[in-house]
């Protein structure tokens, strides 16, 4: 930066409006015998941001530095924010169904809408990122670009000031006098804990300049914060998924990379029963018209750790670590995770049979079971009777199109095209069957599959948490309220006595709580022939 040197002998960095040493204007913009009162926000230090902006480096700087793109980057976050709270995020919808479906059946087209424009997984989004990383570096440059100048001007402060710098203070007062009583106004400034500084009969208190450090504190913690919200997108450092296990189930649980598997051995669900429940519960449990208040919800389950290396294709060689009854606000912990118990599901169908018969003599020709989460692609029942699946639906439905769909992998509503193939039917028999509906696309047939019962399984929801940016999260939080309370609390006072030949001039400023700077100096200066400094008004 280039320099430029005060007519007091101090060479201030250009740009500087206010002499760092004496307060003299020198800027070319300003005036000296003007009557303005100075802009004392930055005590007139070189700000980068208003000196150079020549290079594309400069041009981003500036850009960032601007108080105007940091609330308009903070408006935007807050309405995209907003947004996303319209609807559900995709992490809260029931997990049987697919985003496009539910947000299209459940919202009608603003649905379809709040799905395809991305707010259904905003926080993750590449683009909300970028407006948390833009507010970052807005704060971090915002902060630099008047942080470091005004550090240096409040350093190299002097004692002497300027006559105009005094005279354009928002208070000030001269005294036509010879008389300082310098000892007895310094005992008193030390009373009220003023750092007191002398040169030459001229006298400069000041005290709370940390409070001027405030807002910058309060930046640090809000940098500190975003950091650590944005390290939740950094794999391993955040998981917050739901785990669906069906009893007798074991699976690798989300966020472990393949390390811990959990087993469900057994779900429970308590409800309270009116004739057996304390009287304290009966009125709750009447406004509930079929008694259905649940008591306890609970998975029993057991925990894995996988030994060895991960082999595509091999059953894992597992080893127990603990059992553990999980209840609401009872998690299981271990190694940075919890697990809450936070849904469940009862009677998902699991297995369903069937079986193959003559529809005139309702002669049997074998059972087959169809497991629904893992069907064969053929079932042989000896004989030559065997049935294959040539198409299974697991939650069924007919499409915009009026073809048979599925809407997930989850058996809500399983539907099979079955191929019947017996010894006088040997290219086979087409049917489809579906929950009290089968259809025979090619006519009657001789054979059918007659349902004879179903098999089913409870199901446990269970939320998989590990946070390790929690502690910079608490952090930043706690800086950013330091910073609130040293800015609000304290301020900055600073006090000016200057002996101007027959004259002594008084000047005083404060970053705030100009009442209380203006009774502070009535009892400094009580009982002496100075004049008490008073508001004068802005005159351009």
């Amino acid at each position: 930066m280039n320099k430029v040197k005060c007519e007091c002998g101090h060479v201030n960095p250009e740009g500087t409006i206010l002499c760092e040493s004496c307060g003299n204007t020198i800027a070319v913009r300003e005036k000296t015998d003007s009557k303005k009162l100075l802009d004392m926000k930055y005590d007139g230090s070189a700000r980068r941001s208003q000196t150079y902006k020549k290079t594309i480096v400069d041009k981003i700087w500036n850009f960032f530095s601007s108080v105007k793109v940091g609330v308009w980057i903070i408006v935007l976050l807050l309405i995209a924010s907003a947004l996303g709270t319209v609807f559900p995020q995709e992490l809260y919808i029931p997990p049987t169904v697919t985003a496009s479906e539910f947000y299209k059946d459940e919202y009608g087209i603003l649905g379809q809408l709040y799905y395809m424009l991305g707010f259904h997984n905003l926080y993750g989004s590449w683009w909300y990122m970028v407006l948390v990383a833009s507010l970052g570096i807005s704060l971090v440059i915002a902060s630099l670009d008047r942080f470091v100048p005004l550090y240096r001007a409040l350093k190299k402060q002097g004692v002497t000031r300027h006559e105009s710098f005094m005279k354009r203070q928002r208070l000030f007062s001269a005294t036509k006098t010879n008389e300082l009583p310098a000892e007895m106004i310094k005992e008193r400034l030390a009373a009220r804990r003023y750092k007191i500084r002398e040169e030459n009969g001229n006298i400069f208190a000041e005290k709370g300049r940390f409070s001027r450090w405030g807002p910058y504190v309060n930046h640090c913690g809000l940098i500190i914060f975003l950091i650590g919200a944005m390290l939740r997108f950094v794999p391993g450092m955040y998981v917050d998924e739901v785990l669906w296990l069906r009893e007798g189930e074991t699976a690798v649980i989300p966020g472990t990379d393949g390390k811990y598997y959990l087993k469900n051995e057994k779900f429970i669900m308590e409800v309270y029963e009116k004739d057996k429940e304390d009287e304290v519960f009966e009125d709750a449990i009447s406004r509930v018209g079929d008694g259905s208040v649940v008591k306890n919800f609970q998975s029993n389950v057991i925990l894995y750790e996988r030994k060895g290396e991960i082999v595509h294709g091999a059953t894992p060689e597992l080893e127990e670590i603990q059992k553990k009854q999980i209840r609401v606000n009872e998690p299981l912990k271990f190694d940075s995770f919890s697990l809450y118990q936070v849904d469940y599901k009862l009677n998902e169908l699991n297995k369903m049979t069937f079986s193959l018969i003559d529809k005139e003599t309702e002669e049997s020709f074998g059972q087959i079971t169809v497991d629904l989460l893992d069907p064969q692609k053929e079932y042989d029942l000896g004989n030559g009777y065997k049935v294959e699946i040539a198409t299974y639906l697991p939650d069924f439905y007919f499409d915009d199109d009026g073809e048979p769909a599925t809407k997930t992998r989850v058996p809500n509503n399983p539907a099979f095209v079955f191929n019947m193939i017996t010894p006088d039917k040997s290219e086979g028999e087409t049917s489809f069957v579906a929950i009290q509906q089968t259809i025979e696309p090619n006519g009657d047939n001789k054979y059918k599959l007659k349902f004879e019962n179903v098999e089913t399984k409870n199901l446990t929801a269970l939320t998989v948490r590990k946070d390790l940016t929690l502690w910079i999260l608490g952090l930043g939080g706690a800086i950013f309220m330091i910073g609130v309370i040293q800015g609000m609390y304290w301020n900055h006072r600073r006090i000016w006595i200057k002996k101007n030949e027959d004259e002594i001039l008084i000047a005083a400023h404060t970053n705030k709580n100009w009442y209380g700077i203006q009774n502070e100096m009535k009892t400094i200066f009580k009982d002496t022939a100075l004049t008490i400094p008073k508001e004068q008004k802005d005159e351009s």
